[in-house]
């Protein structure tokens, strides 16, 4: 299946917040996004190209201002790079169907991996379990 076949959203169709963190590894302003507060169970996927990411079960609340996860869906779902912008050293994430930037990786999360995938909403979309419902970020 072609990547193009797949897409929930082509780079265009976008919001701008979306485009600004898929696209141009931007970030939103902590505290805003709209997948932050959802407790719905469900699965999160890449909102540019719909690829499954992660499952509700692994989200939790670690205060960062951002949805944060313990692991992804499958570790082959993400792309890891190193990023050294900001004068930090951080683990950037991506979509590894994609390469839609989606947030950072850090080793202070709970078991059972002790990682948080800190995940720009915007980067993602929602679908719920029970009704189908599909909420973007």
């Amino acid at each position: 299946m072609s990547n193009s076949s797949k897409s929930a959203s082509a780079p265009e169709q976008l919001t701008e917040i979306q485009r600004y963190v898929t696209q141009e590894h931007g970030t939103e302003r902590p505290y805003t996004g709209k997948l932050l507060h959802n407790i719905r169970q469900g699965i999160y996927h890449c909102v540019v190209c719909n690829a499954p990411l992660f499952y509700s079960e692994t989200k939790y609340e670690s205060g960062c201002g951002w949805p944060s996860f313990y692991q992804p869906v499958d570790h082959d779902a993400i792309k890891y790079l190193t990023d050294n912008t900001h004068n930090m050293d951080r683990i950037e994430i991506r979509c590894s169907s994609c390469e839609a930037h989606l947030g950072h990786v850090f080793p202070d999360g709970p078991q059972p991996t002790g990682e948080r995938y800190c995940v720009n909403s915007a980067s993602m979309s929602f679908t719920d379990s029970k009704n189908g419902e599909k909420t973007a970020g």
